[in-house]
């Protein structure tokens, strides 16, 4: 995988998770990748502070009660170097005063455990639709529509069916339409570190999109990236 990684395009699709809890942790990290998220996974306070200075995410989710760094403490060091992130709370305690001072500390939004999956999936793309300055959750381009929340992709009204990893790649250039999006950008946004990535795996995406899309829908320029137009 390569080493260069455009912030814009990093921001896209990648979220940061900061829970100690090993089995929530993997449900969730099983749970968001499902639903076309890249996932980096901290499990302590401080390496999910770390990650949030040096990378771009599309928003974080992060469980209050943490070891080493609270999560409080997280959302205030978040805050402090201006970062403007969506943060979404998770906490054990249905407490009032707990509530009000992480909204006052900068969260976006708050879930007590035990949530629902389904309910966390639904802020989550609220608040990244909030970010993006989109009011709905379709996203459009030409005639190709396609719903993130339920993994459903159309042309000219009829479904068209694809396998997660073409919805994955579709999913982000829809979201960058008018603009490249690198084979750098696209491994980062779509695979963890610890994946291995074949050589042609994009490009074979990239073909079996077209063939269903149109062969024109997708651009793209070698050396440069795939892009979708607006």
């Amino acid at each position: 995988m390569g080493n260069t990684i455009t912030g814009e395009a990093r921001s896209i699709v990648r979220v940061l998770l900061v829970e100690d809890d090993n089995i929530l942790g993997s449900s969730l990290k099983k749970a968001l990748e499902k639903h076309a998220y890249g996932v980096d996974w901290m499990r302590d306070g401080e390496s999910g502070l770390e990650a949030a200075r040096h990378s771009d995410f599309a928003a974080v989710v992060l469980d209050i009660n943490l070891p080493r760094l609270s999560g409080m403490e997280v959302l205030r060091g978040i805050r402090q170097r201006g970062n403007s992130v969506p943060v979404l709370l998770l906490t054990a305690l249905d407490a009032v005063r707990q509530k009000v001072e992480g909204l006052d500390e900068g969260a976006d939004d708050y879930l007590v455990k035990p949530f629902d999956l389904d309910e966390l999936l639904a802020r989550l793309r609220a608040l990244i639709r909030r970010r993006d300055g989109r009011t709905e959750s379709l996203i459009r381009c030409a005639d190709v529509e396609i719903d993130p929340s339920a993994m459903v992709v159309r042309r000219a009204d009829a479904q068209v069916h694809t396998t997660a990893k073409e919805f994955h790649l579709l999913k982000l250039l829809m979201e960058r339409s008018g603009r490249y999006v690198t084979k750098n950008d696209i491994e980062y946004a779509l695979y963890d570190a610890d994946s291995a990535v074949e050589s042609n795996t994009i490009e074979v995406t990239i073909y079996n999109l077209r063939k269903k899309l149109g062969s024109d829908f997708i651009k793209s320029i070698r050396g440069v990236g795939y892009m979708i137009e607006r």
